[in-house]
């Protein structure tokens, strides 16, 4: 299963938010690039950046610090936050961003979404971002009345490379995954899916690879690394080597085609 370490910018610097709630925001790092940096040292093969800035704005605005990051690392990043266009989405993939996560914009406008999986295959991954069942959009600031695993449903057939599943409740809080959510996602989706929220332990690690089997290919972990609650070497030695599935390997950092 990949470990995939979690950048959230906010200011440019490297933060954490508890439940999604950008008034309880903390800031772990002033230079993203040297924690990226750290991440890949100690073995991350992946990397999950998050324009936090963006994702409230609408459009991205933290580029300067994810193509500094992108310039300082050779593994694959993928980035979200903002991604409401196809010009927005175009142009992280020619900064060298590998996949990019859109999620309003699955809610919003989810023919658009089709179309960009369509036209750019394994590029684009949907992040479902989940409050008591039912998604949230703009910086998980409003709350949908769509239903999550129906959303699961449609951009897995729309063409999505992967769906990232984020129980908001579980965000920040060190608390555990929903395993239970996880699995009715990973049953939902043909696609693999990678679990987000609320991993403390390297037990809640070994908790997902019961669902591993059915699509759970990978987990972003974020506080528990920063806080030191897990150490990222040890993650990696307890549940796999860190290897990103179905992504053509030519893909690589490369520039859109």
């Amino acid at each position: 299963m990949d470990i995939i370490p979690a950048i959230d910018l906010l200011n440019g610097q490297c933060v954490r938010l508890y439940q999604g709630d950008y008034s309880q925001s903390e800031v772990f790092d002033e230079h993203p690039v040297a924690v990226a940096q750290s991440w890949v040292e100690q073995g991350a093969t992946r990397l999950h950046l998050v324009d936090l800035d963006g994702a409230k704005a609408g459009h991205p605005v933290n580029q300067k610090a994810i193509a500094a990051i992108l310039k300082a690392v050779d593994v694959p990043v993928q980035v979200g936050g903002g991604l409401r266009d196809r010009q927005s989405v175009e142009q992280l993939l020619d900064l060298g961003v590998q996949q990019v996560i859109v999620g309003t914009i699955a809610v919003e406008q989810p023919d658009r979404v089709a179309q960009l999986c369509q036209d750019l295959p394994q590029r684009i991954i949907v992040g479902i971002d989940a409050r008591n069942g039912k998604v949230a959009t703009r910086g998980w600031l409003e709350t949908s009345e769509i239903d999550a695993i129906d959303l699961v449903t449609r951009m897995s057939a729309a063409g999505a490379s992967a769906i990232i599943y984020t129980d908001i409740h579980r965000d920040g809080t060190l608390q555990g995954p929903n395993c239970d959510a996880l699995r009715e996602v990973a049953i939902a989706s043909p696609v693999p899916v990678i679990a987000s929220g609320g991993i403390s332990h390297t037990r809640d690690l070994l908790s997902l690879l019961g669902l591993e089997s059915l699509g759970v290919t990978g987990v972003i972990v974020g506080r528990a690394l920063y806080t030191g609650a897990l150490s990222l070497p040890e993650a990696i030695r307890a549940v796999g080597s860190g290897r990103w599935q179905d992504v053509p390997p030519d893909l690589g950092s490369s520039a859109l085609a």
